[in-house]
């Protein structure tokens, strides 16, 4: 199965709990769990304060739907900073991806998609000595890892980093599981 494959089925099965798809019928909520503060949906208006890093559009399954999910990253600018000049993220970054619904309709300028509703939101916390690893399965490999379903802050579905989430990373394993090409900032 090709890796982005198995990203999008790991992607899936985390949003699980929203509707299914066109019966209207939604699944019951996945288990939440009180995350670790530090791994908690930043309290600042971060879409606003911080930086965009950049925007992943994930195509439909028949491309000519446009696209399902829009993912938008953001950072806090000393984060960047820090990046650009040593080439990783320093300890403390925090990373947050809002994954949002694809909305596609025909407008004056031809079919266009865009972000709908919020589905979820990934937050990586840079922890590159593993201190936090030994008390938490949501700390490992130099991160720390969860996502929210919704509009959530606190609860998070993730039980376990390697369960839950490095499937998709592992891709990016190289660049510090961090997928760069997408994010025109950090390019060199």
């Amino acid at each position: 199965m090709p890796k982005s494959a198995l990203c999008l089925l790991a992607l899936a099965s985390i949003l699980a709990s929203s509707a299914h798809a066109g019966t209207g019928v939604t699944a019951p909520p996945a288990a939440t769990v009180e995350a670790e503060p530090v791994l908690q949906v930043p309290t600042a208006d971060y879409r606003t304060t911080w930086v965009q890093l950049g925007t992943y559009a994930v195509i439909a399954d028949a491309p000519a739907d446009g696209a399902k999910k829009f993912q938008y990253v953001y950072t806090e600018r000393k984060n960047l900073e820090a990046y650009l000049k040593s080439g990783s993220f320093p300890d403390g970054t925090v990373l947050v991806k809002d994954v949002y619904a694809g909305k596609t309709e025909t407008m004056s300028c031809g079919i266009v998609s865009y972000a709908g509703d919020l589905v979820g939101r990934f937050i990586l916390v840079r922890d590159s000595t593993n201190a936090r690893a030994a008390s938490s399965p949501r700390f490992g490999d130099g991160w720390g890892w969860a996502f929210y379903q919704g509009s959530e802050t606190k609860m998070t579905t993730t039980t376990n980093y390697k369960t839950d989430c490095l499937g998709c990373h592992e891709p990016a394993r190289a660049t510090d599981f961090v997928f760069v090409q997408g994010y025109p900032l950090l390019r060199k």
